[in-house]
């Protein structure tokens, strides 16, 4: 059984680095809050269409890290080198892919999801250079995925420290114009972005070349393409990948239906948005080291390990996320005030804080067994979980905003029908479902 040691030093370093990788959209936040609506609402649309693309790869990074995590815990140590190339091939002519299609189409896109002229254009211009870190942010989340699935994390805390500071700075540089840079606003805020994730992948390659032995774990097996390594790979990650994107294409859904309620709703969801990644980011860090916990189980032929470790993990889970719900929930105002020094958006936001609160207690749990799931290699039935979900998630999104334009509190709700079905149906599967000999 593991430990609460084992837990802690696995998910700890995790947490770090998924802090850095949304600190980019929480200082972005932060920052244009005090630009102004439009610019808050353009960097929340534009921003999730960039994280609906980045979800791809990082479906395709945690299907990686299963396996990796499986050969790992089997101690066929030089199966994990050529995974890992192979998927950050795959992932750097995904960028190549993606980045065309959203450079020539940003516009068209956005004339699409986007019903006011002024908001379109900005979160255009947005996204035109934002779509630069698909190639750094897409290599990125390979590195993460190795060292998740040989559990030596340690090296995600330092990547976090730089990453989030690389932003921070530049951020302040580039949006404001101090320091003798020019004043460029959300444009600026698209460039600090992609410099921190390219700042982020240097290291990644620097750390692993002089820390990491390359030959026990195959990393200089390179030969070019394996397809066949390759297609075993996409038979566990594709679905993690389709899950992934429709997950987060949903909830862009979300803030088109708010954006068609009103410029200001739309501002108060990004600041609410904001607060909901912070909450979102110990619960992923957990949940993402259950998925190798469970995967590495496996590998070891320890199966009867897997439903202790995932109720262990939930329940520090609640723990954590009960302490930060009360938290905001007993000062609103000063965390909103983060965000925003406009006293409309403040009162209007405190409402939306309390559902949010709510509906993380229920994440805290619902997303530890959904990976869970996803550890077991069975991440078919994850997809299918997901697709059942989001069907009534989005259904319950388009008659309450863009039909009933309900307040922007009561659209999200949303979330709490959205982690109650997830903990209902994942916890369904592991008491039924047949995973123990899942073989990846």
């Amino acid at each position: 059984m593991y430990t609460n040691k084992q837990i802690r030093n696995v998910s700890y370093p995790i947490f770090l680095s998924l802090l850095a990788q949304n600190i980019i959209n929480v200082t972005d936040t932060a920052f244009l809050g005090r630009v102004g609506e439009v610019e808050l609402g353009a960097s929340a649309l534009g921003g999730l269409f960039y994280i609906c693309c980045f979800t791809i790869a990082f479906g395709f990074s945690t299907g990686s890290q299963i396996m990796i995590a499986r050969r790992n815990g089997g101690e066929e140590y030089k199966q994990v080198g050529p995974v890992m190339i192979q998927g950050v091939c795959f992932l750097i002519v995904l960028a190549v892919l993606l980045f065309a299609l959203t450079r020539f189409f940003s516009t068209d896109i956005m004339h699409v999801l986007i019903s006011s002229d002024t908001i379109m254009n900005a979160a255009a211009d947005f996204l035109n250079l934002r779509v630069f870190g698909f190639f750094f942010s897409f290599a990125n989340v390979m590195f993460r995925a190795f060292f998740v699935g040989i559990t030596r994390t340690k090296v995600l805390t330092l990547n976090a420290i730089l990453m989030a500071v690389t932003n921070i700075i530049l951020d302040y540089l580039l949006i404001f114009g101090h320091g003798g840079f020019p004043e460029m606003g959300l444009e600026g805020a698209a460039i600090a972005s992609v410099a921190a994730e390219a700042v982020s992948i240097l290291f990644f390659v620097v750390y692993t070349r002089f820390t990491v032995d390359i030959r026990k774990y195959g990393l200089n097996q390179f030969g070019g393409f394996d397809f066949k390594l390759l297609k075993r790979i996409l038979n566990i990650s594709v679905f993690t990948m389709m899950q992934y994107f429709i997950s987060m294409s949903t909830f862009l859904l979300f803030f088109i239906a708010v954006e068609r309620i009103g410029q200001h709703e739309l501002a108060i969801a990004n600041i609410i948005r904001s607060i909901y990644i912070i909450l979102f980011i110990p619960v992923n860090s957990l949940a993402t080291a259950t998925s190798s916990f469970v995967s590495n189980a496996i590998g070891a032929g320890q199966t009867n390990q897997v439903i202790p470790v995932i109720r262990k993990i939930s329940g520090i889970s609640f723990f954590i996320m009960a302490l930060c719900a009360l938290i905001i929930c007993l000062i609103p105002h000063y965390v909103i005030s983060i965000y925003t020094n406009d006293p409309t958006l403040i009162a209007g936001s405190i409402a939306s804080v309390y559902v949010i609160a709510g509906a993380m207690l229920i994440c805290a749990v619902g997303n530890i067994v959904f990976n869970g799931v996803s550890g077991t290699g069975n991440t078919r039935s994850a997809l299918l979980i997901e697709v059942i979900i989001l069907f009534f998630y989005t259904i319950y999104i388009i008659v309450i905003g863009m039909y009933l334009k309900m307040p922007v509190h009561i659209c999200f709700t949303s979330e709490i029908i959205y982690y109650g079905g997830l903990l209902t149906l994942s916890a369904f599967y592991l008491k039924k479902g047949n995973w123990q000999n899942k073989r990846i």
